[in-house]
């Protein structure tokens, strides 16, 4: 997905795959991940001081970042979720590459995770958007998230001419 939005955003945002930090240093389960989640944040603020907005794609949800004192960094940190079929994600997880270390007890914990997401998603703070991909080419469900962010930045531009 970071690589088609980079496509779609390139003039607006800059945009970032999380695991590409994910390296022995930084993967440390302590605190939520506290280091890596610090380490995401900070480098997002400095490519936002270069007057561009950073989109970072990976898997977090609100209070893993919200409660780090590296988010007084940000005015504003929006969350959109890519969900689908429970099924459809446990066959796409059990297609990928071995090297990706997907077992059944990790696609079962991940199945267990989105469950909980998509029930609690609304009660965040902040509330994290669900966008369904049943069904939905990847190609149109980058078009929607493009969507989604420009209609972001737009917003904060709206705000910030006030």
């Amino acid at each position: 997905m970071a690589r088609l939005l980079s496509e779609r955003l390139a003039d607006r945002a800059v945009v970032l795959e999380q695991d590409v930090l994910w390296v022995e240093g930084l993967r440390d389960p302590t605190d939520d991940h506290r280091h890596f989640r610090s380490t995401w944040l900070r480098l997002a603020a400095m490519i936002h001081q270069s007057g561009r907005p950073a989109v970072l794609c990976g898997t977090v949800v609100p209070i893993e970042l919200e409660r780090l004192p590296e988010r007084a960094l940000f005015s504003e940190i929006r969350y959109l979720s890519l969900v689908t079929d429970r099924e459809i994600l446990a066959e796409r997880l059990r297609g990928r590459p071995a090297w990706r270390q997907w077992s059944e007890p990790r696609i079962a914990e991940t199945l267990e995770f989105t469950d909980w997401l998509v029930a609690t998603a609304a009660t965040m703070t902040p509330p994290v958007r669900l966008l369904d991909t049943t069904g939905v080419p990847t190609v149109e469900t980058a078009d929607e998230v493009a969507r989604w962010i420009g209609a972001a930045l737009n917003s904060e531009s709206d705000s910030a001419a006030e």
